[in-house]
């Protein structure tokens, strides 16, 4: 006789659904990690030369206003905080309407990543000078005249903390601001105290050399 063999059924394994969950969750977790190390890596296209440009000549225009119509800025505080807040809003929205028209017509999802951690990496730098220029003219108007270099010293950290995803020679254009910011603290005292070119050359030679490394380097090449 021929004994017949019978084939078992495979055993099920229960998995209990909060530890499904949980393993679901750690994954996706993983994911999204991973996709962040990714975007960090990558070059971010949406600061273009023409935005970048316009900003350096924004300020140039600001410092001949400034010398033409602000001619004791240490006791014309509010017009020249207005005129220099405002040449930076104008910049800033300049260079966000750029960005914005690029990320609406990106389809690609790691582009709009790596957009998003662009702006949160250089928004510290902005809000952080935005309040202290608040809290200085409130309580502190002995030491505005530091602004300049102040300002120029929290918008270096902010392209410091951005060129992972910028050309390599933007970290030169810190270095840059970096070191102007420093000099005005040290020179821009006294009767060179908030003068108009303390902000107008740096920031307008400084940006007309971003706006240089971007055409070469993104827009010459895309």
């Amino acid at each position: 006789m021929q004994s017949v063999k019978r084939s078992l059924p495979p055993e099920r394994v229960v998995v209990p659904v909060g530890l499904a969950a949980m393993e679901l969750r750690e994954a996706l977790d993983q994911i999204s990690e991973i996709r962040l190390q990714m975007a960090r890596t990558e070059l971010f296209r949406g600061y273009r030369a023409v935005p970048v440009a316009f900003s350096g000549f924004l300020a140039a225009a600001a410092a001949l206003f400034q010398t033409a119509w602000i001619h004791e800025p240490t006791h014309q505080i509010g017009p020249y905080l207005a005129l220099w807040m405002g040449a930076a809003v104008v910049s800033a929205g300049a260079a966000g309407a750029e960005m914005w028209s690029r990320y609406r017509a990106s389809t690609a999802p790691r582009a709009r990543e790596v957009a998003w951690l662009a702006v949160e990496q250089f928004l510290p730098s902005l809000a952080a000078g935005a309040l202290l220029t608040f809290v200085l003219a409130r309580s502190a108007e002995e030491t505005l005249w530091m602004l300049p270099g102040l300002w120029q010293i929290l918008f270096s950290l902010g392209i410091f903390a951005s060129c992972r995803l910028l050309p390599r020679a933007t970290f030169g254009v810190a270095v840059y601001y970096l070191a102007t910011g420093l000099a005005c603290l040290a020179l821009a005292q006294g009767e060179f105290a908030l003068s108009p070119w303390a902000m107008g050359l740096p920031f307008g030679v400084g940006q007309w050399i971003a706006a240089a490394i971007l055409y070469r380097t993104l827009e010459c090449r895309a």
